[in-house]
């Protein structure tokens, strides 16, 4: 496989885990910890009733939040790292770009509190980057 298809395909591979990984801890979230969030989300579409949710929501389901964003950062970047033959680091930094953007679309539309923003923000690219560095041990 030739070196650029390679970095891509481990690339989109880290995503794609580091997906999995967070929509399993949210769904653990919103139907096991905090039930009550997810049917008082469930087919919600309004974005001031989407504001309201979450400006209602406990500081602990944000918290787990970011625990699952750490945790899929982690298992993205060594799925990239695993696949990855060549700049194992660069190639976890480059995921957790595309991460941080996702949580960048995700936090735009669900407007949660200004200290998740800075939060979520910081997690991604370092978990990314262990997470491939971990890969490459």
């Amino acid at each position: 496989m030739q070196p650029v298809i390679k970095s891509i395909v481990a690339v989109v591979a880290g995503f794609v885990t580091a997906s999995i990984v967070m929509m399993i801890v949210e769904w653990f979230n919103g139907n096991v910890l905090y039930p009550g969030l997810a049917e008082s989300a469930a087919g919600v579409t309004d974005r001031d009733t989407i504001r309201a949710i979450m400006a209602a929501a406990p500081v602990g389901a944000f918290l787990v939040v970011l625990v699952g964003w750490l945790l899929g950062g982690l298992s993205g970047g060594w799925v990239t790292g695993k696949i990855a033959d060549q700049s194992i680091p660069a190639h976890g930094l480059a995921l957790g770009v595309l991460l941080t953007l996702a949580g960048v679309m995700n936090n735009l539309m669900l407007s949660p509190p200004t200290w998740f923003w800075v939060a979520s923000m910081l997690v991604l690219v370092p978990a990314a980057y262990q997470g491939a560095r971990l890969a490459a041990q």
